[in-house]
């Protein structure tokens, strides 16, 4: 309240202006003076600030907010998403690998028994021949090599019916290969990512299914075999801005009657393993009756079996078999160099392996070799040296079981798509007299240049005997050793002649996959 001094000097003074001030207490005028005041404007946030707040925020949150703040910093939200995923670095990243970390076993390893060891393992829950636990030990190993080698081949897992252990064995070597990752369904957009961001293995279960239909997995799957052209472009992004997919690494694929659902070009480039069902007197272990951490402790060996000998692997030029194929020999020579490693049984155990999985006589036809394959076959039945176009094309469809038969969307093959095919290899009809007629046709020295380019050669041209190839019976002489011989192979044996197909045609052909002899109408894929 004011006293009656302030009072009077008021009165005095509104006598005096006209006008009345009334007096204001200290506590009021406090509160006046901070009611009227204007807070001062926060600093704008700077962009660096905003994605440091986003990057931080968990990825529901995240998603809530990208949007305003793309608008606030006047960028895309797609733009924003790519920075603040690069904001979060390999922490993140870390922090969302399907896979484990290995460490490295304390102590050296010997190859040998390791190779020896894995092998052994996988025939506990597996059946299969000897060979084919070699490859597929080498096959696991060779993945932890990934990054030292310049070819990566395939493993297919291949069988002619349900519960052969197709399935089991891409489970065991989930188990022991580097980096797994199973893949059944998966997208493609997904897989090509996780390839370039992981560099895996890539584990597909029925690809029967699930890959024979899609286009964008076979060119992720042939295109990542060598490392110098290991990448597949794609358009990306709202945008569509171009880009290319590194898809370098190992790939195993398993499933049922693959010869029919893959391609040539994807058969090429693997390592098959045709599995069979087991006889009523075969057994083998059950996959979760294993022993706690073995194959964790496999792991582990085999990372610091890469680390040791990274260097040796990447060196080393092994000896390749001649009686493989150049695609063949590109598929078996990180497994050789590795072989090496081990010593020169493993050399031999390889060596033999190559031959019987990817020899001449197992090698897969494409179907332009196998219309070679034919037509010499009728060459030599009818003993002649020339045939007219309709005379060829009736003794190719007599076999109601070749492909010819059906060749046409289930009609026979005709003179016209016969035509077109071995135009591929420069052959073309031409006017031939073949009793009193002339007519289009072909001579027999034609396709001489094509049978010797595209044929398998009589298996005794080959430089490297697979007979009684073992490698407990004998050793070879080392990493670059030119052959591999049992050391009983001095016996002179008369060399037989190349066999006549005209016994029986279907059993003589060369099998599309196989091991041994017979084709696979035999019953052995």
């Amino acid at each position: 309240m004011a006293d009656d001094g302030v009072l009077e000097r008021m009165a005095e003074e509104a006598e005096r202006t006209g006008k009345i001030n009334l007096p204001e207490s200290t506590e009021s005028s406090e509160q006046g003076t901070a009611d009227t005041q204007t807070p001062p404007e926060a600093a704008p946030e700077s962009d660096e600030a905003i994605i440091a707040r986003l990057a931080a925020l968990p990825a529901l949150q995240y998603d809530r907010e990208r949007t305003k703040a793309a608008k606030a910093m006047g960028v895309r939200p797609a733009t924003l998403d790519a920075i603040v995923k690069a904001a979060r670095g390999d922490e993140d990243k870390a922090e969302r690998l399907p896979f484990g970390t290995v460490e490295p076993w304390h102590e050296p390893i010997q190859p040998a028994m390791l190779l020896s060891e894995i092998a052994h393992t996988i025939r506990r829950f597996i059946v299969l021949e000897p060979w084919q636990a070699d490859a597929a030990a080498l096959w696991v190993a060779f993945t932890h090599f990934a990054d030292v080698v310049e070819v990566a081949p395939l493993a297919i897992i291949n069988a002619p019916e349900k519960a052969c252990g197709k399935s089991q064995l891409l489970t065991v070597f989930g188990r022991m290969v580097c980096r797994p990752l199973p893949a059944a369904n998966s997208s493609a957009a997904f897989l090509f990512r996780a390839v370039e961001q992981w560099t895996p293995t890539v584990l597909i279960d029925e690809a029967d299914t699930f890959i024979r239909d899609n286009e964008e997995l076979k060119g992720l799957v042939n295109a990542g075999h060598t490392r110098a052209n290991a990448y597949v472009g794609r358009v990306v992004g709202e945008d569509l801005q171009p880009k290319l997919f590194n898809v370098w690494g190992a790939k195993a694929l398993a499933g049922i009657a693959l010869e029919k659902h893959l391609p040539d070009a994807t058969l090429s480039r693997a390592i098959v393993f045709n599995m069979r069902r087991k006889l009523p007197g075969e057994t083998v272990e059950r996959l979760r009756h294993a022993e706690a951490g073995m194959f964790e402790r496999i792991t582990s060996r085999l990372a610091r079996f890469a680390e040791d000998y990274a260097d040796e692997v990447r060196a080393v030029r092994p000896a390749l078999p001649d009686a493989l194929s150049d695609r063949e020999q590109d598929n078996w020579e990180p497994l050789l160099a590795i072989a090496g490693c081990a010593g020169p049984e493993w050399v031999a155990r390889a060596t033999h392996a190559a031959l019987k999985l990817s020899g001449v006589a197992n090698a897969a036809q494409s179907a332009g070799n196998e219309l070679l394959a034919d037509i010499q076959h009728v060459f030599e039945s009818k003993r002649a040296d020339k045939i007219s176009m309709a005379d060829l094309v009736a003794a190719l469809v007599e076999d109601e079981e070749a492909a010819w038969a059906t060749w046409n969307k289930g009609r026979p093959l005709t003179p016209r798509q016969l035509g077109r095919m071995l135009a591929g290899y420069g052959i073309k009809s031409k006017p031939v007299r073949v009793g009193y007629e002339v007519s289009k046709g072909f001579e027999s020295e034609q396709f001489a240049d094509a049978f010797s380019r595209y044929l398998a050669p009589p298996p005794e041209n080959a430089q490297f005997s697979v007979t009684s190839l073992q490698a407990t019976e004998y050793k070879a002489s080392g990493v670059t050793a030119q052959s591999v011989t049992p050391p009983d192979s001095h016996k002179q044996v008369t060399p037989k002649p190349a066999p006549l197909l005209g016994c029986n045609r279907v059993t003589e052909k060369t099998p599309i996959l196989g091991e041994g002899g017979k084709g696979a109408l035999d019953g052995e894929l």
